[in-house]
């Protein structure tokens, strides 16, 4: 609707003063002769009246004339000081049926209850005030008519808007239960829930025990522990008004606390005490056993130490026969409550990941010890590290000091004097021959490309 707003303000861009404009829409309406001399004493709330009296003839003029008509009429109404009193009129009249166009009227009259709303100054506390009074229209026309889609996308600006509208709790709370009546009759039971624990928390704490929030709080209870999806129960036990039903409706309280924290057998004790307390309350048994069952296989899972739950044991938690252990393993993965896979071989569920039911001070020392065990794998990972770098390095050493030794040795081979010694008597005479001159060697010639 915010995302309108710069477009709708276009749309109703009109030229002109507030009596031209004023006799323009009365003529048009046919009640141009009643507001005449109303406009020339300037008395500008009783023409808006009259022809606010008369505004639901729109309704049946011609498609291509209704949007504009509807424009002048808020853009008229919004002149006054006093628009409060003529706007829940006029969004009465988008409620109604669109006799001119019955295929795209509930479009058309949706387009302009948005159009209103947009119009209304953000920064203004009158304007806020109708702002919530339009939303409230907007609501009711699109619970009578459709349109959950184009609802549910504001819906995320809603708890703003309240804020900056300054709402107080008791009228938050009816928009809440309204929201949350639109988002079940479109099947959006999740959206339908968390609405109706918003409504809940508006009551102050003196509230949660009068009738209002016993009853709101007996039916989020109801759709929590039916829903196929829910299955985090910790936020509801933690509302005031939930907490309450501990004394007004004890046995209601003592089964949500069987879904939130306990088993099929606590289920089954529960049922076998107050037998015919299910079906006289109107609650569905094979529901609410399914979903005990998905519940405790979780557990299950989280309290398994090394991960690997045989199937047996599935069978005996869950009261199943054991040909349907592997149909129940994949719909409690179904349901994201545990990862894994099974073993057919071993027959044992091997736990990758589960979701914790309830988070207390156990849970916490199961996290401390698994922070603990890693840490102790990290500090053994980070020696290995270290020493293998050592060796690593001393191997690195070791290979440069062989190769220096190698160059060392192969220079001192190749640098002492080549045969200048002396060989046989003194002298270097052989067979007494006059060789003095011979023992001494000519130059090295140099090698030229003639030698080639």
């Amino acid at each position: 609707m915010a995302a309108q707003e710069e477009q709708s303000q276009q749309r109703v861009f009109v030229d002109g003063s507030f009596a031209e404009l004023a006799k323009e829409m009365a003529d048009y309406l046919h009640v141009g002769e009643e507001v005449k001399p109303l406009l020339e004493k300037d008395q500008k709330d009783e023409v808006l009246k009259k022809i606010v009296l008369a505004s639901p003839a729109l309704n049946a003029v011609p498609e291509k004339e209704f949007q504009s008509g509807y424009n002048l009429l808020v853009y008229l109404v919004l002149q006054s000081d006093n628009a409060g009193i003529f706007l829940p009129r006029v969004c009465d009249n988008l409620t109604k049926p669109i006799t001119s166009s019955p295929v795209h009227g509930p479009g058309l009259a949706l387009n302009a209850l948005t159009t209103i709303f947009n119009l209304l100054n953000h920064d203004s506390e009158r304007d806020n005030e109708l702002r919530y009074n339009v939303f409230m229209a907007i609501l009711r026309f699109v619970k009578s008519n459709g349109f959950y889609d184009t609802l549910k996308k504001t819906l995320p600006e809603l708890k703003g808007w309240l804020q900056h509208w300054e709402t107080d709790e008791e009228d938050q709370r009816k928009l809440y239960i309204e929201v949350a009546e639109i988002a079940h009759e479109a099947g959006d039971e999740e959206t339908s829930y968390q609405y109706v624990l918003s409504a809940l928390r508006t009551f102050d704490e003196d509230e949660t025990k009068s009738e209002e929030s016993q009853k709101l709080a007996l039916r989020a209870l109801k759709t929590a522990i039916l829903s196929p999806t829910h299955n985090d129960f910790q936020d509801l036990l933690a509302v005031p008004a939930i907490q309450s039903l501990s004394e007004s409706h004890p046995l209601y309280h003592e089964l949500l606390v069987i879904f939130a924290e306990k088993d099929l057998e606590d289920y089954n004790d529960f049922n076998d005490e107050h037998e015919g307390f299910i079906e006289k309350e109107h609650l569905d048994g094979d529901k609410l056993q399914r979903k005990i069952r998905l519940l405790t296989f979780a557990s299950l899972a989280a309290s398994t130490p090394n991960h690997e739950i045989p199937y047996a044991n599935i069978e005996k938690a869950l009261q199943i026969p054991s040909e349907e252990v592997e149909m129940w393993t994949i719909d409690v993965i179904r349901a994201g409550l545990v990862e894994g896979k099974l073993s057919q071989l071993k027959k044992v569920f091997l736990v990758h990941q589960t979701f914790y039911r309830v988070f207390g001070e156990k849970q916490w020392r199961e996290v401390g010890d698994r922070v603990e065990g890693w840490k102790v794998i990290i500090r053994n990972v980070i020696t290995n590290l270290r020493r293998e770098q050592g060796n690593a390095e001393a191997h690195k050493r070791r290979e440069v000091e062989e190769i220096e030794r190698r160059l060392a040795n192969a220079g001192v081979s190749g640098s002492g004097p080549s045969g200048t010694g002396e060989r046989g008597g003194g002298g270097g005479r052989r067979g007494g021959g006059d060789r003095g001159d011979r023992s001494e060697r000519a130059p090295r010639r140099e090698r030229t490309d003639d030698d080639d």
